[in-house]
């Protein structure tokens, strides 16, 4: 898949990854090399992932890089926890919901992919 940007999951990564840097400007300073920069990390991650993956041409590669993006965004939501418990920022429910939809959307991308390679290899 050449144009990742047409995927709705890079789509909403990409607006929760720039919803993240927002959020983190108002981190304490302290945290600039600390838990900002991780969850920076873990947001830009998940795109980057899905862009890397659709590169790659194979419903393999693609399904793995997927999780990877998945894993990351287990990460963030750990993270957004960690920063609400520290009182740096308050998880609202469009944030909690962006998650949400962003997991379902990555699981279908992986099962799609992993349908579509089940089938090649019954019919292959």
């Amino acid at each position: 898949m050449r144009n990742y940007r047409d995927l709705l999951a890079w789509q909403v990564s990409f607006e929760l990854a720039r919803l993240v840097y927002e959020l983190t400007e108002s981190f304490p300073k302290h945290e600039v090399f600390g838990l900002t920069a991780q969850m920076r990390r873990a947001a830009v991650s998940i795109p980057s992932n899905l862009a890397e993956g659709a590169g790659r041409g194979g419903k393999k590669d693609f399904a793995h890089f997927v999780t990877m993006g998945r894993a990351s965004l287990n990460e963030l939501e750990t993270q957004l926890l960690l920063a609400q418990a520290l009182g740096y920022c308050e998880l609202t429910d469009a944030l909690q919901q962006q998650i949400e939809r962003l997991f379902a959307l990555l699981n279908g991308l992986r099962n799609s992919l992993n349908a579509q390679r089940s089938t090649q290899n019954e019919h292959g």
